[in-house]
């Protein structure tokens, strides 16, 4: 099982009504959720660990999850309100604001850590469930009591409108990243936390804290993706692009099952990845990450629609 940890929240979409208003439609949605949604669908078995509101924002949550097969054992549900995330479409691309004073995810503390069983082979760490307090602590908490065990996958996906100390939340990146095997990364993540369009030097800081694997995506320039050995670059689909929500999501979503149908999927194994190996897995997390650039929201493929 893959345990993904951090933010189920509501996305609201710019719609146009009847009359060519503007509105904005609630969707379930947020990066570590869509990333537990599209596991599910990919077929891989899959349960999320976050804090759910009483709410009916939070019961679409609950729904949207048990509908992909992501399992609840884990989560929190409680009489905290849920993250309302408000979404800007410019050519395509999303910026958010967001909503979530005293919400249900982030107000999680250590005492509601779970206890894991052995099934569980990897967790995914994300976003912006890694800034507030106290969740934030609380999930660097965990990752730090698993990260011996367990494969670690970690996305700081970031959102500059949330972070309120730069300084703060790149120390966090920077310990979760060295505890982590796998840091996932798009262009405009390298960009913020380095100050330059430079995923070579930002992957080969990270491999030498101590990834072992570190995926930068770049949009409609494609992947790039780099070990201690090598260093494999991989074109973008060919597809028209209707929006990018949820695309990133989707990919680490494909990546993890890709190494998990492999059995690939354990710590010795990554750091021993090789290049057909690594290949076969960043072109099944590409295609599952096409298919939801192809039509509008976060709408991961089934497994069946890639075969």
């Amino acid at each position: 099982m893959i345990l993904c940890c951090g933010e189920a929240l509501i996305d609201f979409l710019p719609r146009k009504t009847a009359d060519g208003a503007v509105a904005y439609q609630p969707f379930a949605g947020g990066s570590v959720y869509n990333t537990a949604i599209a596991l599910g669908r990919l077929g891989a078995p899959v349960a999320l660990f976050t804090g759910l509101s009483t709410d009916f924002f939070g019961d679409m949550l609950r729904e949207g999850l048990k509908a992909s097969r992501v399992n609840l054992r884990f989560a929190k549900v409680w009489d905290r309100p849920s993250t309302l995330a408000f979404v800007k479409l410019t050519n395509g691309h999303a910026r958010y604001s967001f909503f979530d004073d005293n919400s249900a995810g982030r107000m999680l503390v250590k005492r509601d850590l779970p206890q894991l069983p052995k099934s569980v082979q990897a967790l995914h760490f994300g976003s912006i469930s890694l800034i507030p307090e106290p969740g934030g602590a609380t999930l660097e908490a965990l990752l730090a009591r698993e990260a011996k065990s367990r494969v670690i996958s970690l996305d700081p996906n970031i959102r500059p409108g949330m972070i309120a100390n730069r300084r703060a939340h790149m120390a966090r990146l920077t310990r979760m990243a060295a505890l982590a095997d796998i840091v996932k990364l798009s262009d405009e993540d390298v960009a913020w936390m380095t100050g330059k369009d430079d995923a070579r030097a930002a992957a080969k800081k990270l491999l030498k804290q101590g990834a072992k694997l570190v995926i930068v995506t770049r949009g409609a320039k494609g992947v790039e993706a780099f070990t201690a050995r090598d260093h494999l670059v991989r074109p973008a689909r060919n597809v028209k692009v209707v929006d990018t929500v949820g695309a990133g999501d989707t990919f680490t979503a494909g990546l993890l099952a890709a190494l998990r149908s492999a059995k690939l999927l354990s710590k010795p194994k990554i750091a021993a990845l090789d290049a057909g190996q690594l290949s076969a897995a960043l072109d099944f997390a590409a295609r599952a990450a096409a298919v939801t650039c192809s039509r509008p929201g976060a709408d991961p493929p089934w497994a069946k629609e890639l075969m």
